[in-house]
């Protein structure tokens, strides 16, 4: 679950496993190692990949299924147009799985 969810927010970026591994500071082997699910980001990791990728530590553990924002900074306006956003991709992702 972990090394699916990790991959998937990484090419949602289009970063490279070795971008990933530039932003954490580690190598691009140890990205290739979680996403091949030959072994697991440590806590501190977890809280570090949680911050890059703007996800709870849950929802890269797979403990929840929903992806979370983070909006601090952001006006109501901008909030209201992100939630628009999102509710025109799920529409959009129903209309395509008919």
């Amino acid at each position: 679950m972990i090394a699916d969810r990790i991959r998937e927010l990484r090419q949602a970026r289009g970063w490279t496993q070795a971008e990933l591994a530039r932003r954490m500071g580690i190598t691009r082997n140890g990205i290739n190692s979680w996403e091949q699910g030959l072994s697991t980001p440590s806590p501190g990791s977890l809280v570090e990949l949680s911050r890059i990728f703007l996800v709870s530590t849950d929802y890269l553990l797979g403990v929840e299924k929903l992806a979370a924002i983070n909006v601090s900074g952001l006006d109501e306006r901008e909030i209201a147009i992100l939630a628009e956003l999102a509710d025109r991709l799920r529409s959009k992702g129903a209309n395509t799985a008919l």
